[in-house]
């Protein structure tokens, strides 16, 4: 393969440019490369001519003039990146009488060119040590990227996930006390350790211009109480038997605080880390945790919050007072008259006539798993066996929607409106105190200071007013239908049953069978399993 060319050379009492074509699928000449080439040393010529002639692609030489040939050297060209970390070179022929150019010159010229890093010699050294590799792009240099570094990150020895569901048995019974979401741990027992950053490599253009790698990021440690740090900074441990989590990327290592039974004998209970009952927990009591509550008996019109989850291992009959409230996921055995919020996933045996809200799903599993009456909202899922009832029970179903930030925009939206009021009343004053100082009206200094602070209020409010503006676009937007919200039914719905998805609504007036509800086109549909 060769690749075309051309050079000066004697031709007929004169002069000539010769033109050697591409062989063996080379690449062709350039007549952009031939025109640069003769207009750098003036040399008068026919372009049209010039351009025919390439185009016939024969061997062939085009009179110039009856002057001897120029004694011209060897000459190159040079392609430079914008980002100046990538070159090369085409070099051209010397004439007929011409010198070529040595490898020390070339590097020379580089030099002054001031390209100085990642020359490729090897490359080079195929033109320089044959007759010449003529009409060919050869690399010349190559910059040298940055290699980043690499962040440090924490490794933690404990299970740092959070949602962990019940185990369902063969028979249909689920077992809420194999599961437990608490990361037991003993004094002396490493928690987390720091893997170190990386540092970067930086890199070079051409020119030898450093280009700075990009820093790592550092991290430290987060943690509480009843935790030790290592000398060399890295590693924390513990310094008490207790439970491990994880909240918001700090650790936590608290004693579990242990009772029978929730009544008289106990009191309400408040403590940061994780309680367990053995027992009950009695009506108009409360139970209050930072972590986990587990419960393994029953719990009655009693109210149950947890910065973490809640497991109930007998269910929950609230009497249409009790409450369950949890950062986390809820698993109850059933729910009646209850009221439940969960920041996570909600999973029981049955659900009667209760009010639900959960971050995630409501799973309803089990030998009965059944939803019947109250009031169940779920931001991605809501499964069950058996939905409503054939007395025609009123139960709502309602997915699509976080119910916590539903809640949290609902409050925003009220503050808004408190704030244009303040801020319109505001204006008002201020607006009706620029007119009056317009037509010469004289205030004392004790107006005049009030009118100040109405223009600070002014200022104030309405830089308050935009920020909120900003928080409650972002949760419309963040309240926007899922794509693959749905109520899942593995049984029987009922008539009665309202299903919401989004802002699509739906009453069932018919039974339906082992199907699931999605939003399809803005209405509530009905597909198969």
């Amino acid at each position: 393969m060769r690749n075309g060319y051309f050079r000066l050379v004697n031709y007929e009492s004169g002069y000539g440019l010769k033109l050697y074509p591409a062989q063996d699928m080379g690449d062709e000449l350039r007549v952009s490369e031939i025109t640069e080439y003769l207009d750098g040393y003036g040399i008068a010529y026919d372009r049209n001519k010039l351009e025919m002639l390439v185009m016939e692609g024969e061997e062939t030489v085009y009179y110039l003039g009856s002057e001897p040939c120029p004694n011209y050297p060897e000459s190159y060209m040079l392609d430079i990146s914008e980002d100046s970390m990538y070159a090369t070179v085409r070099f051209i022929p010397p004439t007929e009488i011409g010198s070529r150019l040595t490898f020390d010159d070339f590097l020379r010229d580089l030099r002054l060119r001031n390209i100085v890093y990642g020359i490729q010699t090897g490359e080079l050294q195929g033109h320089f040590q044959s007759a010449g590799l003529y009409g060919t792009d050869i690399v010349l240099a190559r910059g040298k990227e940055p290699t980043p570094g690499v962040d440090a990150s924490i490794e933690y020895y404990f299970n740092t996930e959070t949602h962990r569901r019940p185990k369902v048995c063969e028979d249909g019974s689920v077992d809420y006390f194999t599961l437990t979401t608490i990361n037991q741990c003993k004094k002396g027992d490493a928690l987390a350790r720091i893997i170190p950053e990386v540092p970067g490599i930086d890199g070079s253009d051409i020119y030898g211009n450093r280009i700075r790698a990009k820093e790592p990021k550092r991290i430290t440690l987060k943690f509480g109480q009843n935790i030790g740090l290592s000398e060399d900074k890295r590693t924390i441990y513990t310094m008490v038997d207790g439970h491990v989590t994880l909240l918001e990327d700090k650790v936590f290592v608290s004693d579990v605080y242990a009772v029978k039974d929730v009544d008289v004998s106990t009191g309400n209970l408040d403590y940061q880390g994780s309680i367990q009952i053995e027992g009950n927990v009695s009506t108009n009591f409360e139970v209050k945790a930072g972590g986990n509550v587990i419960i393994e008996g029953l719990v009655e019109g009693a109210k149950i919050i947890a910065g973490g989850s809640i497991t109930i291992g007998k269910g929950m009959n609230g009497a249409a007072g009790g409450m369950l409230k949890a950062g986390g996921d809820v698993m109850v055995k059933f729910l009646e008259n209850a009221r439940v919020v969960a920041g996570g996933f909600i999973h029981s045996g049955a659900i009667l006539h209760s009010r639900v809200s959960a971050g995630t799903e409501v799973i309803v599993e089990g030998k009965r798993g059944l939803i019947v009456g109250g009031y169940v909202q779920a931001a991605k899922r809501i499964e069950a066996k058996s939905i409503g009832a054939s007395m025609g029970a009123t139960t709502i179903l309602e997915v699509g929607v976080n119910p916590l930030i539903k809640t949290q925009f609902t409050r925003l939206q009220k503050s808004q409106a408190d704030m244009v009021k303040t801020l319109q009343n505001a204006e008002v004053i201020l607006t009706t105190f620029k007119e009056k100082l317009s037509k010469g009206v004289q205030f004392n200094e004790s107006q005049l200071k009030y009118m100040k602070s109405v223009a600070a209020l002014v200022e104030e409010k309405t830089a308050e007013l935009k920020e909120l503006d900003v928080r409650l676009e972002k949760l419309r937007k963040m309240m926007e239908t899922q794509k693959q919200a749905e109520i899942l039914v593995n049984n029987e719905m009922y008539p009665g049953t309202t299903i919401i998805i989004g802002d699509a609504t739906k009453t069932i007036h018919t039974s339906y069978h082992y199907c699931k509800f999605v939003r399809d086109q803005g209405e509530v549909k009905m597909v198969a399993l």
